[in-house]
């Protein structure tokens, strides 16, 4: 470590981010290499809680070699790990006075750099192509030209400006994600929402008070908010006052008031919103959020483990007049690079998420919800818990909607839904109003979507990709170009293989590693998108002005270029050196690799192969691990299918030490194992499965990961993206 702390402050003075000081005797903090048996709180803390709020990026030191990030404190050396960088990169944005930095812009760009540099290390996924997307239209759809899909504007936000010459006046969106019914609320209870839940969710909620634009930014949105102040008071908090306009409507011509706008806020902050299934941390960034939230009802003891004294009032938030609402943000929130989303609220159904004998009420120290809101039953149930669960997935007409369109019929055989014009919507952030009268989105798949779409059962092919599928397109595109036309573009994000970081094997980040050098990615992307696209060596998009600024800034990233050699090097280096009797490896079949008792968890011990021939030993008092992986795959899926031959039947994966073993399944049981229960859709009850291959995109105008990589254990299992534990993060106590 000393070698590495001369190397750093000889280069200290040409390092890009700045020249901090620093001690050149300083130890580096002794690393964590388990956290199995230690008590969140007593034995360790992150990191970022520890020190974060206080560093700025002029005292970060870059390792040249590596791309990591460290920082000074109390004699110790501490290297940043993707908690703290996620955060910082954040909520750490204040320019420094050195003149290195001169906007928030650019502190922001170099926590990114650090952010992406440290995920390619830790490797949490395996991007294995980014391609080209190419969207076909019907031709009786006008308007794609003029107004076309790009990766942050999709069809069901760009059909607001379209036009359909069909006789009913319509538009058939296709999908190959199957709708799960979340569609009121698609993010309830899941860390991410699937991409047709949310697009459904999009088309039938709008008059929001913040907007993402076309061109992935956010603006107040002027149809909705007749003036916005913003006051930053002397504690460090924020107060945005929102002036609405009086004129606002549901779809069956109710007025929109500002309470619409608190009410999901509040329904799902607090233990009755835990009991619905979803997070319970709603609002979380105000003032007076965690009073709020272990408020439990007049009749609800203080929970004992806890120094938070309840309050019914939601101290943070204010209805000042029917169509006026306040929000201060909490000075720890602040400040933050995406701080106007703060003053993003959307409008909802008070009956939705309150039923009927519940109302929103303002005394003058903040809002709070009748008492009628916390009635239990005799089994210490919330009753109202129900009435929320409810609106998550409610699908009808019985409670009206505040975006361009509104449902007007869910088939739950074949999970498509039919929805119809909102004449009531007064318009997007452009004041624009839908001309199509009805929306069908459906599940298409990918093998038969080209034929759907010429059999008219599908008005837009959106995101095609794949080599033969994209080649097809175009030919079908040229060849008939009075009935289709297409737009393309550069994708904003990839297909991966990703990982239940915390199950078997793919909790350690050498084989993360080796499965990316017995990988040919290059091939693989080629193979798949026919030449119409790439891979990238982490989570960005290419396209966007933080990845720019981080190339320009010489971002070290590495490739994972094909190697077995390389791969069983860092797997040896991690341990995988045993045979299951604790022997040495053979050389031949599965590695096992030795782990102490203390380091692990119950699920490890009883970890094994689908098949059961392959699991967890125990020699004397330690514990073998075998190198098998559980995949599943999603059917009719072209992605899994060159998965078998690209990954678990793969020449080097073998010849590595590897043993793959597949299960293939519809999507949602899929995520439903990933999240392990979290969807109630069919999980086994039993941690399986820690490889899965699927999607993600970087289509959101923030790139905020904050509170996604936390080790607090609410927040790993409620909010995690991968279920990854970067040890760098933890700050052991005592």
């Amino acid at each position: 470590m000393k070698k590495l702390i001369s190397l750093l402050l000889a280069l200290v003075m040409v390092l890009a981010l700045g020249a901090p000081a620093f001690a050149s005797e300083a130890p580096k903090a002794e690393p964590v290499t388990s956290i199995a048996g230690l008590e969140y709180g007593t034995d360790y803390v992150e990191l970022y809680e520890q020190f974060g709020s206080d560093v700025t990026i002029d005292e970060v030191i870059e390792d040249p070699d590596t791309g990591y990030a460290y920082i000074e404190r109390d004699g110790q050396l501490y290297e940043l790990g993707m908690d703290f960088l996620s955060m910082a990169m954040v909520y750490n944005t204040t320019v420094p006075e050195d003149g290195y930095w001169q906007t928030e812009d650019d502190v922001y760009a170099s926590w990114w750099k650090l952010y992406i540099q440290r995920w390619n290390s830790l490797l949490p996924e395996i991007p294995l192509y980014s391609n080209e997307y190419y969207d076909i239209y019907n031709a009786e759809i006008k308007g794609t030209d003029e107004h076309p899909t790009n990766p942050y504007w999709g069809p069901a936000s760009a059909l607001i400006d379209w036009t359909s010459e069909k006789d009913d006046n319509s538009i058939f969106l296709g999908n190959t994600t199957e709708l799960s019914g979340r569609l009121r609320s698609s993010s309830y209870g899941v860390s991410s929402p699937g991409a047709g839940d949310l697009d459904v969710e999009n088309l039938i909620t709008g008059l929001e008070t913040v907007s993402t634009t076309k061109e992935g930014g956010y603006e107040v949105n002027p149809t909705v908010v007749e003036n916005l102040e913003t006051v930053d008071n002397e504690d460090g908090s924020r107060t945005y006052t929102i002036h609405l306009y009086d004129d606002l409507k549901f779809s069956d011509g109710s007025a929109i008031t500002a309470k619409n706008y608190v009410v999901a806020m509040l329904a799902n902050c607090g233990p009755v919103a835990l009991q619905a299934g979803g997070t319970g941390t709603s609002g979380l960034n105000f003032v007076g959020y965690e009073a709020f939230n272990a408020y439990g009802g007049p009749d609800a003891a203080p929970a004992e483990d806890s120094d938070i004294e309840p309050s019914k009032t939601f101290a943070g938030v204010r209805l000042l007049d029917e169509y006026t609402l306040q929000v201060t943000v909490d000075a720890q929130y602040m400040p933050y690079f995406y701080a106007i989303t703060y003053a993003g609220l959307s409008p909802q159904p008070l009956n939705l998420w309150l039923g009927d004998d519940v109302d929103i009420m303002d005394d003058g120290d903040g809002i709070y919800l009748s008492d009628s809101f916390y009635e239990m039953d005799g089994e210490g149930v919330y009753t109202h818990a129900q009435q929320i669960s409810d609106a998550v997935w409610d699908h009808s007409q019985d409670y009206p909607y505040s975006g361009p369109y509104m449902i007007e019929e869910w088939d739950e055989a074949d999970h498509s839904v039919t929805l119809v014009k909102n004449p009531e919507f007064k318009g997007n952030y452009e004041g624009t109003v839908p001309q199509i009268e009805k929306v069908v989105y459906k599940r298409i798949i990918s093998e038969t979507q080209l034929a759907d779409f010429q059999a008219g059962g599908v008005d837009v092919l959106s995101g095609v990709t794949g080599g033969d599928a994209t080649d097809e397109a175009i030919k079908l595109v040229n060849d008939n170009p009075d009935k289709y036309v297409a737009t393309h573009y550069s994708r904003a994000g990839y297909g991966k293989l990703g990982f239940r970081g915390d199950l078997g094997p793919a909790q350690f980040k050498e084989v993360r590693e080796a499965i990316a050098y017995c990988l040919d990615r290059a091939t693989f992307a080629k193979d798949f998108t026919g030449g119409y696209g790439g891979v990238t060596d982490g989570p960005y998009y290419t396209g966007a002005w933080q990845y720019q600024a981080a190339l320009a800034d010489g971002m070290l990233l590495n490739s994972y270029n094909t190697s077995v050699d390389q791969a069983i090097a860092v797997l040896e280096a991690g341990g995988w050196v045993y045979n299951a009797d604790g022997t040495d490896y053979s050389g031949e079949g599965v590695r096992y690799k030795k782990i102490p008792a203390a380091e692990m968890y119950d699920y490890d011990i009883t970890y094994a192969s689908v098949d059961g021939a392959y699991t967890v030993t125990q020699v004397g008092d330690d514990y073998y691990m075998p190198l098998a992986l559980n995949w599943y795959g999603t059917s009719d899926n072209e992605f899994t299918d060159l998965l078998v031959t690209g990954f678990m039947e793969n020449d080097n994966i073998k010849a590595a030490g590897f043993v793959v073993q597949q299960t293939i399944g519809e999507f949602n049981p899929m995520l439903d194992e990933l999240y392990q229960g979290a969807l109630g859709v069919s999980y086994s009850g039993t941690p399986t499965y820690n490889c899965f291959n699927f999607a993600t995109g970087f289509t959101s105008a923030a790139y905020d990961y904050s509170w996604n990589w936390r080790l607090d254990p609410y927040w790993f299992e409620n909010n995690s993206v991968c279920y990854i534990k970067d040890m760098a993060d933890v700050y052991l106590l005592g």
